[in-house]
């Protein structure tokens, strides 16, 4: 399975280094969104993308909580059962926090 903790699965490493397939953005799923659908090889990542514009707010990531991390799992779920055809691939879900210009990423657990 691609977990997002290796290479090939990692958001930021695939924006700095390698070329991904931009697959949806912002898609709809029921009520909830995807921000971003990547594919790269058989790796499909969910991201969700939090932005913040300094450090006064906290970071990005302290913005997804538990029923965030439930409604990326379910949107996922939903895109792939629209997308049959992709169902054989690893699927990873992962964060990035965008601050200025440096974009981290973390797995969502």
């Amino acid at each position: 399975t691609c977990d997002g903790s290796s290479d090939v699965c990692s958001s930021d490493l695939w924006k700095l280094h390698v070329d991904p397939s931009l697959l949806d953005a912002n898609a709809r799923v029921g009520r909830y969104e995807l921000d971003l659908v990547l594919r790269r090889g058989r790796c499909l990542l969910f991201v969700e993308v939090k932005e913040k514009s300094g450090p006064s707010f906290g970071h990005p990531l302290e913005m997804i909580d538990e029923e965030k991390v439930r409604r990326v799992r379910v949107a996922a779920g939903g895109w792939l059962a629209r997308h049959p055809e992709l169902s054989g691939l690893d699927v990873a879900l992962e964060a990035a926090a965008v601050t200025g210009r440096a974009v981290e990423s973390v797995p969502l657990v």
